[in-house]
């Protein structure tokens, strides 16, 4: 439980009303109780938070209301992410080793290896990270302070974790890149001896894929987040802060600049470079390199001026038909 005035410091917002009043919890405004925070980013939303029993309401710039206390802040998501973990603090857990875990690299004091694990030789386990249960850590990986694993994580040999980094259920790095060449009428597999570089605070989703380089390093940048099944082939390069969505896939040695956002269900070819602060819009298909700041869109992507002028002509063909059947009957006559 904390009082608006509490939070509105929290977050460096000013409050607007009775800075006293008890917080017990956040809800959205459609099922807000009393003595619950929620947010209304516009004026629009306010009137369905002051329909709510909500007790009070983060809101931005000028918005006023005559029933509920306010605390007004710059960007009321951003509010809201740094209250969300006053009442929901991460899990904690305590530092050890679980009997059924199998060691022989070596773990920080502070660390927490859960049941099931297994930690190959060469294995560094840093300050304070966490992994949560049935994890593998193959030989000579470096994990950094503050890492957690979430269950069934797999990291191949030589794999690096900076500090800070979050991976989820299922998430494998550092398995083989997709390597073969053609020979006399089979194909040879190509060994792929590189290895994995994760640097700091990236948080990658479930069930995702990272392969090690085929010689050097798959490198993914600090702050990038990942989201749920994703498949990044070797050598992929991502630089800082870059945002992947959903189902999307690289192909070998795709170099990402900063700042780069890809939506859900995208395919990015290989060798390419994508400028920093590039937008690739959902179900994209990417063949070419994109400029800095450059938004994409569509199959093969085309920049996003074109590619609307082409879906827009696209619903005028069937009618542009029409008029050239017509016209062809006007000319043969029949």
């Amino acid at each position: 439980m904390f009082t608006v005035s509490f939070l509105a410091e929290h977050v460096g917002g000013e409050v607007l009303g009775d800075g006293s009043l008890a917080i017990t919890g956040l809800a959205p405004a459609e099922g807000a109780l009393e003595g619950e925070l929620t947010f209304a980013e516009k004026p629009s939303y306010l009137a369905e938070a002051e329909k709510s029993q909500a007790s009070a309401v983060l809101v931005a710039g000028s918005i006023e209301s005559s029933s509920k206390v306010l605390i007004r802040v710059q960007n009321p998501r951003v509010a809201m992410a740094k209250i969300l973990p006053l009442f929901f603090p991460p899990e904690e857990f305590p530092a050890g080793i679980h009997p059924s875990a199998v060691v022989e690299g070596e773990v920080h004091p502070t660390a927490h290896v859960g049941p099931h694990c297994v930690i190959g030789a060469g294995v560094q386990i840093g300050e304070s990270s966490v992994l949560m249960g049935g994890n593998h850590i193959g030989r000579d990986t470096r994990i950094g302070r503050d890492v957690r694993l979430h269950p069934n994580v797999v990291l191949y040999a030589r794999t690096q974790l900076g500090d800070r980094v979050t991976i989820h259920a299922g998430t494998t790095i550092g398995s083989d890149g997709y390597g073969y060449v053609f020979d006399q009428g089979r194909h040879l597999k190509m060994p792929q001896v590189g290895y994995v570089v994760i640097e700091d605070d990236v948080e990658i989703g479930a069930n995702t894929a990272i392969d090690r380089g085929a010689l050097g390093a798959t490198r993914i940048g600090k702050g990038t987040k990942i989201d749920n099944l994703v498949h990044v082939a070797h050598n992929v390069v991502m630089g800082k802060h870059c945002l992947i969505m959903g189902q999307v896939g690289f192909a070998g040695s795709t170099h990402l600049s900063d700042y780069v956002v890809i939506a859900s269900q995208s395919g990015i070819a290989g060798h390419l470079k994508i400028g920093p602060q590039a937008t690739i819009g959902a179900k994209s298909g990417v063949m070419r390199d994109i400029e800095a700041g450059g938004t994409v869109l569509g199959y093969p992507a085309a920049p996003d001026k074109q590619a609307k002028r082409q879906w827009i002509a696209a619903t005028q063909l069937p009618d542009a038909l029409k008029r050239l059947k017509a016209l062809e009957k006007r000319v043969t006559g029949s």
